[in-house]
């Protein structure tokens, strides 16, 4: 199964074998394109930031995605679905990047 937009996961971000949720922002992936998946990792260590985008989900402890956490990874690092965000949810993740860009 490959990893959709909006999509949260469990990752393995590789620091010291921390394993986190982190929701999907990359499109889908063509045939032609480099097999990495882009996420935001979601946090419990809040510090306020605008770029803490806070979407309540039954699945995940209180917290907030972290746009500045931005990475890429391989399918082989994504160890289970564990939801998706909804259109609105999807939205203040978006507009929170458009922010950190400047786009």
């Amino acid at each position: 199964m490959q990893p959709k937009r909006g999509e949260v996961w469990q990752v393995d971000f590789g620091l010291a074998g921390k394993v986190r949720p982190a929701v999907v922002i990359s499109v889908d992936l063509t045939d032609l394109d480099r097999a990495l998946f882009c996420v935001a990792p979601h946090t419990t260590t809040l510090r306020g930031s605008r770029f803490e985008i806070i979407v309540p989900m039954r699945f995940l402890d209180p917290g907030a995605f972290l746009l500045q956490g931005v990475t890429n990874f391989t399918i082989r690092r994504f160890e289970r679905r564990l939801g998706i965000l909804d259109e609105s949810q999807m939205r203040l993740v978006e507009n929170g990047l458009r922010l950190l860009f400047a786009l």
